[in-house]
């Protein structure tokens, strides 16, 4: 471990600073409280632990540890997870975060799929599963959001009482302020007042609300190409058109909340476009989602049951109509992305959604992207599939119920 990482451990907390920064001498219970919140953390970030590590890594004395240590043991936030050998003298057990000390159940309400996996707070997934919806009212579809939710906590044996935290990936921006979704016209009934309260009730009120793009490139910053990239854009190209931008390690939300509705911008391809579609869901959208692909195939004079996926199919098998369908296709996202690099300079680019994840599709958009663009960052395809929503509430839900966790600290 460096310095640096073990630098708020260092010191036992012997004061206490109030808001208007004078410093008052801390009660012992607040103390105590401190100090185990300083083990709770050391052994989250570096453990498992023994209590000599933790003493040592810590700056904590070692009456201080084995009092912390009983307290979070007694509350059931860690626990013994086995005995690691040393130099010299016995075998000293090692504590690790109890993986039940909490449950992040995570959520992604998608055009045609609800997915979901609950996961307990040492990160393994308990359960997964999925819903298939059609484009019914908004109270069928929380309807069946809370089906899966009950379902994932049976499979996981888990009760619903002990689910710390639920986060909802959905498409559209979340208004605070008025409790209410915006930009999710997609989604039959989404945008209407008091579909967020009726979220919570349904789920509980630890349910937060998070837009469905900022999780996939939250996931692909925890579990993929994005892992220690300081800048990155997630491009996700599917039944809709949206951007989520990392900066600096943190997602870009905007002063609005709706930094990266792309689908917005003033790009559109006349094969494919619809000036209704676009009123609804923007120009981009209107133009290079799936609807627009199938939209375009269909006037450029292809037949029979036509989706993307039988498009690219198609293309791959030399149809001329699909491939210039696909041509067209990219062009419209390169000219996007472009829009991207020189506003914000990505030192990666990841392409997800279903058509992002589309075989040779990343290199016919670079491949343009190149004509068209000054610096040319790094670009990749997300492994994550369709589940970078559903993993990416995970990562946040993680982190909130961690807070929750070190809330429950309570001093002896």
């Amino acid at each position: 471990m460096t310095t640096n990482s073990r630098a708020n451990g260092r010191q036992e907390h012997k004061a206490a600073k109030l808001t208007n920064g004078t410093i008052l001498a801390a009660r012992p219970q607040l103390i105590r409280a401190m100090n185990a919140e300083t083990v709770l953390n050391q052994i989250r970030m570096f453990g498992p632990l023994t209590r000599p590590e933790l003493a040592r890594e810590s700056g904590l004395s070692k009456p201080t540890i084995s009092l912390a240590l009983e307290t979070l043991e007694r509350q059931g936030l860690i626990h013994i997870c086995g005995l690691r050998s040393g130099s010299s003298g016995p075998r000293a057990s090692l504590y690790e975060i109890h993986p039940e000390a909490g449950f992040v159940l995570g959520l992604d309400v998608g055009r045609h799929y609800l997915r979901g996996a609950l996961a307990d707070l040492s990160g393994t997934v308990r359960a997964r599963g999925e819903r298939q919806v059609d484009d019914s009212s908004s109270a069928v579809r929380v309807s069946e959001l809370t089906l899966l939710a009950k379902a994932l906590t049976r499979e996981a044996t888990v009760s619903w009482s002990d689910v710390t935290q639920t986060v909802v990936g959905s498409p559209g921006v979340y208004d605070a302020q008025r409790d209410v979704l915006l930009m999710a016209r997609g989604l039959p009934g989404w945008q209407r007042a008091g579909l967020i309260s009726d979220i919570r009730k349904a789920l509980g009120t630890s349910t937060m609300v998070e837009n469905d793009i900022n999780l996939a490139a939250l996931a692909e910053q925890e579990f993929g190409h994005g892992k220690g990239i300081n800048t990155f854009a997630f491009v996700s190209v599917g039944t809709g058109v949206g951007l989520g931008l990392i900066i600096d390690h943190q997602i870009h939300r905007g002063y609005h909340g709706a930094a990266g509705e792309i689908g917005f911008l003033p790009i559109f391809d006349d094969r494919a476009y619809d000036a209704t579609d676009a009123r609804r869901r923007g120009s981009l959208e209107a133009s290079a989602s799936g609807p627009a692909v199938v939209r375009a195939a269909r006037r450029s004079g292809m037949g029979g049951a036509l989706s993307a996926r039988a498009i690219f199919a198609a293309a791959k098998g030399g149809d001329e109509r699909a491939i210039s369908v696909i041509e067209h296709e990219a062009d419209s996202v390169a000219r996007a992305i472009a829009t991207v690099i020189v506003v914000v300079d990505p030192q990666l680019v990841v392409l997800g959604g279903g058509i992002g994840r589309a075989p040779g599709f990343a290199d016919s958009v670079a491949a343009k992207l190149r004509q068209l663009v000054p610096v040319m960052p790094e670009m990749l395809v997300s492994k994550l599939g369709e589940n970078a929503v559903v993993e990416g509430c995970l990562a946040a839900g993680s982190r909130r119920a961690w807070q929750s966790v070190v809330e429950r600290i309570q001093p002896s």
